[in-house]
């Protein structure tokens, strides 16, 4: 995370600052090892300190009338951009060297939202779900919150600018305001996910420690306070505590603020615990630690072990503090130093690095990650050359979306009318059936919404089956009510899963065994499966039930070597072709009928 620590007259040096940095950071690194379930929350502690700490700096110049907006973002220059461009140069080089298309076509874009710091943007309108399992083997996921912290740093100088000098009395009151309305927009935030990610829910948090800067400026609380900020910063850290999470979020800026404003004389096993040469060191270290800690444990997941044990998080651990040591005194410190490195050098190092991995990660975007052939996924780089910007990208969402050409109203063929209804999952069900015997004899149609097809009643009335995905019986029996559905043409898709990530097995090519590798579902399939099949009985396709094996695997790879899915959720051409010749549809169409309708 970006550590402010300028050398100027308004700020001393204190230990306690870094031994809080230290206590954020290690918190996020173990909630990302899955070891701290409120981690995440050591963010939060990044987000009070710099806004106090940028505050103290700032407001001290709008005061003296020398604020220059220029050199505040210099100083951010110095401090962030060299060292998010060299990790996320190392991030793709090896994204290059290990992924699959699909992960490496994201990765760029992450890349490129990174160096323009809008990943939080970028990952709002994409993943949207920060726990969602498919993060953990994105290099960049964790730079949402550097996002975050310099769209603040975008808009708050502004501030200062417009009242410097004998305008400064305006400062405080027009801060409270804006932290008071991003507060209400925080707990009133209808979506999460837009609560999380973005600058006008998270405002509140950096702008709590500008409070303090400006509030307590020349009058600390008394510091015996500090060790019970502490201790009620690791209790939310640390116990599962049954709060709601905003609350644990609130009181976690609110003690982070409180131990910042406690000044440097702290109660004295506060400063054991804060001020101890392990904590300062950590501290110091800390934004390394940040950027490095994410890129080593997703490309562990993804091409080295998904199973992340004790001593497998010692190693890493150790492996993210030395690459954080390192850069730390090749990059953070030197390109700190103005006499080391000139502003005309930071610049033109910082602006040809950041305009070769722009570019580079803008092709491969636009290629679709298809950077050489693969054939498991059916895949030539020959194929998808890029041409003005009109590269073929998505390109592992293609055979599932087309079916959505297939949403409109039954033709008067003599063919048997089969009507599926659902997401994804049920796109790819209907996949299945056009890979069968049976797809000459019957006519699909296709509907995402039930409820938002005008014409969903002529199209149950005239299908001979209906086939829904993962649908509870509870919601048949709605749907039946609203609708009239003939339950006996009613029949229910199960689910499937193929694993977290393919990237662990595509980097086995080589091996002996590579296509027969078979994989343990995420945890909770099996059980929502067996639950939705004791529902439907009879009436229910049960998918799992056709792959898996008497270890509770199923395949990664078809019988030619192909991906049975992409991404571990969705089928690939491969996919719905074994599972046409898998699957026992005899027991749903009579073929001698399909094959009297041709």
């Amino acid at each position: 995370m970006v550590k402010i620590m300028d050398k100027v007259k308004t700020i001393s040096y204190r230990k306690d600052i870094d031994g809080l940095r230290a206590v954020a950071v290690l918190a996020v690194i173990l909630f990302h090892m899955g070891y701290l379930p409120n981690g995440y929350l050591g963010v939060d502690i990044f987000f009070a300190i710099s806004g106090f700490l940028i505050t103290k700096i700032v407001y001290n110049e709008a005061l003296q009338n020398r604020f220059s907006i220029i050199n505040f973002y210099l100083r951010r220059t110095r401090r962030i951009i060299p060292l998010v461009l060299f990790t996320s140069l190392i991030a793709l080089l090896i994204g290059f060297l290990v992924m699959l298309p699909d992960d490496f076509e994201n990765l760029s874009q992450s890349v490129f939202a990174t160096n323009f710091f809008a990943n939080n943007i970028l990952q709002l309108i994409t993943t949207a779900d920060y726990w969602d399992i498919v993060n953990e083997f994105k290099p960049l996921m964790h730079t949402w919150s550097l996002g975050v912290e310099e769209q603040f740093y975008l808009l708050y100088p502004i501030i200062f600018l417009l009242f410097n000098g004998k305008r400064s009395r305006y400062i405080l009151p027009l801060l409270i305001v804006l932290t008071g309305a991003s507060l209400l927009l925080y707990f009133s935030a209808a979506s999460e996910a837009a609560k999380f990610y973005s600058i006008q829910f998270r405002f509140f948090e950096l702008a709590f420690g500008g409070l303090g800067a400006i509030i307590f400026k020349d009058k600390l609380i008394n510091a015996r306070y500090s060790i019970i900020l502490i201790f009620i910063i690791l209790a939310i850290l640390v116990v599962n505590l049954h709060l709601p999470d905003s609350l644990k979020l609130l009181l976690t800026v609110i003690a982070s603020v409180g131990l910042l404003i406690s000044g440097q004389n702290n109660h004295k096993l506060s400063a054991i615990l804060l001020e101890n040469k392990l904590a300062v060191g950590i501290g110091k270290i800390s934004f390394s630690l940040y950027m490095w800690h994410q890129i080593v444990l997703a490309y562990t997941r993804y091409f080295i072990t998904d199973q992340i044990g004790v001593i497998a998080s010692i190693i890493i651990f150790v492996i993210i503090l030395l690459l954080s040591i390192f850069s730390y005194y090749t990059i953070e410190q030197p390109f700190r130093d103005k006499k080391r490195i000139s502003t005309k050098m930071l610049l033109s190092v910082s602006g040809i690095l950041f305009v070769i991995i722009c570019s580079a990660s803008l092709y491969f975007y636009y290629v679709g990650g298809v950077i050489r052939d693969v054939p498991e996924l059916e895949l030539r780089k020959s194929d998808n050359k890029v041409n003005f910007g009109n590269g073929k990208r998505n390109i592992h969402i293609e055979y599932n979306a087309k079916i959505y050409d297939l949403d409109k109203k039954f033709t008067d063929s003599g063919t048997i009318k089969v009507l599926v209804i659902g997401n994804s999952f049920a796109r790819d069900f209907a996949n299945i059936l056009l890979e069968s015997k049976f797809s000459k004899g019957i006519e699909i149609s296709y509907v995402y919404d039930i409820r938002k097809c005008n014409d969903i009643n002529e199209r149950l009335s005239e299908a001979k089956f209906v086939f829904f995905s993962e649908l509870e019986m509870k919601d048949l029996e709605e749907y039946t009510h609203k609708y009239r559905i003939d339950t006996t043409k009613a029949w229910n898709v199960g689910t499937k899963n193929f694993g977290s990530n393919n990237g662990i097995f595509y980097n086995k090519r080589g091996d002996d065994n590579y296509c027969s590798q078979r994989t343990r579902m995420l945890q909770g399939t099996i059980e929502k499966n067996d639950s939705l099949k004791h529902q439907w009985g009879a009436k229910y396709i049960d998918l799992i039930g056709a792959m898996i094996d008497k270890d509770g695997k199923v395949p990664v790879f078809s019988s030619d070597c192909k991906f049975m899915s992409q991404d571990c959720r969705h089928l690939t051409h491969a996919g719905a072709v074994y599972f046409a010749q898998k699957l026992d549809l005899s027991q749903i169409f009579n073929f001698q009928q399909i094959i009297g309708t041709r």
